[in-house]
């Protein structure tokens, strides 16, 4: 028997217990990874984790958090400080485990926009992957599986996406080593087409060369526990495919890996995750959305109060919208045949996912910062504390994702 989990463990001290519960045909739940697109996303996070008694995973992309201090204004460090502010804030000494998405070359969109070359770009991703060490995180995704440098179409070699892959495992285990920190899980593969990762066999190709270069440089121990695979979703699918993952189950298991899924937002049947045997998931892109919406139903709440009170209003959804046009990477998902269309010529329908899809980046622009600030002051006229009912809604929505995780109440179970 696997028996109960050690008081507070580290992710690692974690995984290792959730492997041996899946060896022994105990394990009925997906752990669940957070993606910190804002302040609001991340507090409400550690309120859902506080309440429901669940360990949470915080899994923040170098475009989110990042020594530059990404789109959410956080580096590392910044980061695990106010994870641990929130934790305070509600009373929370279980596990919160901040982690790194998509660790790789270019997955950075700076690094793409100002067309740096493959050595500064790796460079880079090298010098943040030993903040993200230094800072705390114990999870690090390793996804070097984009080349910018290849002509359009075409595939980065596998040998060449292990070769970087164990390149920068090294890395961080020199670090992690030079600092005495906690022992790093790691996350590799992808869930994108064009990583070249998306078949089973070319999958399974991969791991054996990583499994052969990880014994050849002494690091067979540092062997990933997740797997990241594609399962059925993407960005504009919303259907879990339980026979593929029960696929690649079957396949890396025996290796001592468990699927991690991406992609995970507004699934249509999540409860089929622990069913089919995936370690944790990741949602994001749905949390800010449900932000979006909450400041929305304010504004609305809000035009009655500026009637009564002749206040003036605080048009927060035209700011969003405004700040994610400029911003201009609502463009990176235009469909083929929406290619050159201005915003405005886009249908309202599209106009309206690309805000609510692009929000995450722009909630520290001050247009927006401005037109919050005034939205909580009219509404304080009538409403205590308003952003407390925007966390709220967010929460209501993670917590939805810990019921269909059998994540409920979790450490009274385990712990």
């Amino acid at each position: 028997m696997a028996g109960r989990l050690p008081a507070k463990p580290s992710l690692h001290e974690l995984m290792q217990w959730v492997l041996r519960l899946e060896k022994e045909g105990e394990r009925d739940f997906t752990l669940l990874a957070v993606c910190p697109n804002s302040v609001a996303v991340l507090e409400a996070a550690v309120k859902a984790a506080s309440h429901h008694r669940v360990p949470m995973l915080f899994a923040a992309t170098l475009n989110q958090v990042d020594r530059d201090g990404g789109y959410t204004g956080w580096t590392a460090d910044e980061f695990v400080r106010q994870i641990g502010a929130f934790a305070k804030k509600y009373d929370w000494d279980g596990p919160l485990y901040p982690c790194l998405d998509h660790g790789g070359p270019w997955l950075k969109d700076r690094h793409t926009l100002e067309r740096l070359r493959f050595e500064e770009t790796f460079e880079e991703v090298k010098q943040s992957i030993a903040a993200c060490i230094e800072a705390g995180y114990e999870l690090l995704h390793i996804d070097p599986t984009v080349d910018r440098s290849l002509a359009p179409g075409s595939k980065l070699q596998i040998a060449v996406v292990v070769e970087r892959t164990l390149e920068l495992m090294a890395h961080a285990e020199e670090i992690s080593k030079t600092l005495g920190a906690r022992e790093i899980v790691y996350e590799v593969g992808t869930e994108e087409v064009a990583g070249g990762l998306v078949d089973v066999q070319q999958l399974e190709g991969y791991l054996a060369r990583l499994r052969q270069g990880l014994h050849e440089r002494n690091l067979a121990h540092i062997w990933p526990v997740f797997i990241v695979a594609q399962i059925g979703t993407d960005l504009h699918t919303t259907t879990f495919d339980p026979e593929a993952a029960a696929r690649v189950n079957r396949r890396i298991l025996p290796l001592g890996s468990l699927i991690k899924g991406h992609y995970t937002d507004w699934v249509e049947n999540p409860q089929a995750y622990p069913q089919s045997g995936v370690g944790a998931a990741n949602v994001g892109p749905e949390f800010t959305a449900e932000e979006y919406c909450a400041l929305e139903a304010l504004e609305e709440e809000e035009a009655k109060v500026c009637a009564d009170f002749w206040l003036e209003p605080s048009h927060i959804t035209n700011a969003i919208e405004a700040a994610v046009v400029e911003s201009g990477r609502w463009k990176k998902w235009l469909q083929p045949d929406e290619s050159g269309l201005d915003f405005g010529a886009l249908s309202a329908e599209r106009r309206r996912w690309l805000t609510l899809s692009g929000a995450r980046y722009i909630w520290t622009a001050e247009t927006v910062l401005e037109a919050r600030a005034r939205l909580y002051r009219n509404l304080e006229r009538v409403q205590p504390d308003p952003h407390r009912i925007v966390v709220d809604r967010i929460a209501a929505r993670i917590a939805a994702y810990v019921r269909h995780f059998n994540l409920d109440q979790w450490l009274d179970r385990w712990g």
